[in-house]
């Protein structure tokens, strides 16, 4: 019989285990973008301590402090859980540290952000739970570039993406190449989009 009033802990409840996925995260070093190349899948969070104005409230807190604000988070799963199945037991190979280098070619290549400016943690993860930590990172931090600022981690998908609009991000940070030959300009300038990220961190 419940106590009355009082909830149950299960610690095999989604939240729990997602929650165990964040904390574990959170706990790991934050190392310099991209990390020294490593094997295996997993969880990871971005964090960013330049100068860029928009983004003036979220380099305050410290990447070292489990509550800092990151940038950007996201996951890196196995091959074919993309293809509609779990990759459950599927060897990942460097599938983590391969989606962190992508991330650090990115902002390489864009002309307003420097890659020394931003930093990881990361947490290499069974496959199943992957999704579950990273929504929960997402929830719990709702990152400007996963929220707000979308386009961060768009691949070059050649034509198939030259006749839509410009993402968001590639808006306010021009300089993939491949992004340069979307041909639709985003419905913002990158002045609004300045303006939308100042008021999604307050100010």
């Amino acid at each position: 019989m419940k106590p009355l009033g009082k909830e149950v802990f299960n610690p095999l409840d989604k939240t729990s285990l997602a929650e165990s996925i964040r904390d574990h995260l959170l706990k790991r070093p934050v190392v310099q973008l991209p990390p020294d190349r490593f094997m295996g899948a997993g969880i990871y969070a971005i964090y960013y301590t330049g100068e860029f104005p928009a983004y003036r409230k979220i380099v305050k807190t410290a990447p070292s402090n489990e509550k800092a604000i990151p940038i950007y988070v996201g996951k890196a799963v196995p091959p074919g859980s993309r293809k509609g199945g779990y990759g459950l037991g599927a060897d990942p190979a460097d599938v983590l540290h391969r989606r962190l280098s992508e991330h650090a070619s990115s902002i390489q290549e864009a002309r307003n952000l420097e890659l020394d400016d931003f930093q990881c943690r990361y947490l290499l993860v069974d496959d199943i739970w992957i999704p579950l930590g990273e929504s929960l990172l997402i929830e719990t931090f709702k990152p400007v570039w996963n929220m707000l600022v979308d386009g961060f981690g768009h691949h070059d998908q050649g034509k198939a993406r030259r006749g839509q609009k410009k993402s968001a991000w590639d808006t306010l940070h021009p300089g993939r190449p491949w992004a340069e030959k979307v041909e639709q300009p985003n419905d913002k300038s990158a002045e609004q989009i300045t303006k939308d990220i100042i008021a999604w961190l307050g100010g």
